[in-house]
């Protein structure tokens, strides 16, 4: 049966949703679940949750867990990736330093100086990862959730000879069901086509037997003044697609918000929201580690999760269409050749198909090649160990930009390297 890898298997909750999946369907119900994460007392939580798991289930499942990553990669068929380099203190450092600046973020993940920097963090570790994929498990999917999207995939691809590599993320499904439920129409009777980069990716499509569904949002919005102070609306509103992240995420990638505080007011989006979230996610951690340390087990939960759909499907052969995050290589055809792209994707037997879409309308290739070239400098810093390209990338982020001057974000940009300092590839943290 299948070997199904979790690579930072340590985030319990994200854990705990996948093992949901993957071990409530009866043709993986045999498989061999490796975990592996680099703090032991997490993976050792892991490790209690699984085995309780399959005990509640009642299947033939096996658990493994593994500190060494290599061990846990060997003759994978299916590895996946949620890893956060550097855990909480490094985030709270994406966030406070550039503050003091102040530079606002919501969720700094993606874009803005906080998305560079996890970025500079996360791709020396999956170097790595792809590398161990290419001697260990060549024929491997390798599935990642890690942000930044448009940068994580990129590097494996780019900076490895593993090549198999594709980005999962419900942005874009989440959107389809949301925009469906505003115009009440039964999501199965919508036909939608989705694409462009992730977290900014668009809805080309959104029709019902040939009636245009966007004329009735237009009039959803009109009508309802509470609808026009969100910032994905409004982003619609000005460029004629509804875009798939939502408004707190989309205000930090963009230039016309976050740097003003009437902005912020009017759209109300809620600055270092993350934070929150965190804070939430450690306490949901302690609270599960109480209850399998007492024996209580944790709730088993099906949740459709992007990853476990495409293994059960490349397993069973059962068709699919998920969004994924793939080099682009023709498939959007004004946006870089090399650049990581969200797109729709055919799953089955044969593994993870994209779909090619053609040309983006030019104002949201526009957008997505701003976003793209913050990512693209990124990898290139990250890979190349350019120190100089960390700078560019921040001077070109447009929030970033929006709010500092190139003296000011120079000066960001160095107080950031030294903080994070090992964490970051050598070339970065040289100034030569």
């Amino acid at each position: 049966m299948a070997r199904i890898v979790l690579v930072g298997a340590g985030s319990i909750t994200f854990a705990k949703n996948l093992l949901s999946d993957i071990l409530t369907f009866p043709e993986l119900a045999e498989s061999t679940v490796v975990l592996h994460d680099i703090d032991a007392e997490r993976l050792a939580t892991a490790e209690a949750m699984a085995t309780w798991m399959i005990g509640e289930l009642g299947i033939g499942a096996r658990v493994e867990a593994h500190l060494d990553r290599r061990a846990a990669l060997d003759g994978a068929d299916h590895v996946i990736n949620e890893i956060a380099v550097g855990g909480m203190a490094a985030v709270r450092r994406d966030f406070d330093i550039p503050a003091r600046y102040g530079v606002r973020q919501t969720i700094a993940d993606t874009l803005g100086i906080g998305g560079v920097f996890r970025a500079l963090r996360t791709i020396p570790v999956m170097v790595g990862l792809g590398n161990d994929l290419a001697e260990l498990a060549p024929d491997a999917t390798l599935f990642t959730y890690t942000n930044p999207m448009s940068m994580i995939p990129w590097a494996v691809y780019a900076g490895t000879p593993f090549r198999n590599v594709v980005g999962v993320c419900h942005a874009a499904r989440d959107t389809q069901r949301t925009l469906a439920r505003m115009v009440g129409v039964p999501e199965e009777e919508v036909s939608f086509l989705t694409a462009g980069v992730n977290h900014q990716a668009f809805v080309l499509r959104f029709e019902r037997d040939g009636e245009n569904l966007y004329r009735r949002l237009d009039r959803l919005i009109e009508a309802d003044p509470e609808l026009r102070r969100r910032v994905r609306v409004e982003i619609y509103r000005n460029f004629g697609y509804f875009p798939t992240e939502s408004s707190e995420h989309g205000a930090e990638y963009l230039p016309w918000f976050l740097s003003r505080p009437d902005q912020i007011e009017h759209y109300r989006i809620p600055v270092g929201v993350y934070l929150d979230w965190l804070a939430d996610g450690f306490a949901e951690y302690e609270e599960h580690r109480r209850s399998l340390d007492a024996g209580l087990g944790v709730p088993i939960q099906r949740g459709d999760e992007l990853a476990s759909l495409a293994i059960h499907s490349i397993e069973t052969g059962t068709p699919r269409l998920i969004h994924g995050n793939v080099r682009n290589g023709g498939l959007i055809t004004n946006l870089p050749e090399d650049a990581c792209v969200e797109v729709p994707c055919h799953v089955d037997r044969s593994g993870v198909r994209p779909t090619r879409i053609g040309e983006l309308p030019a104002q949201l290739a526009a957008l997505n090649r701003a976003t793209l070239n913050v990512s693209e400098l990124t990898v290139r810093a990250a890979l190349e160990g350019r120190r100089d390209h960390v700078y560019q990338a921040a001077l070109l982020d447009p929030n970033t930009a929006a709010t500092l001057p190139v003296g000011r974000i120079r000066e960001l940009v160095d107080e950031l390297i030294a903080a994070h300092g090992d964490l970051l590839p050598e070339g970065v943290r040289d100034r030569a």
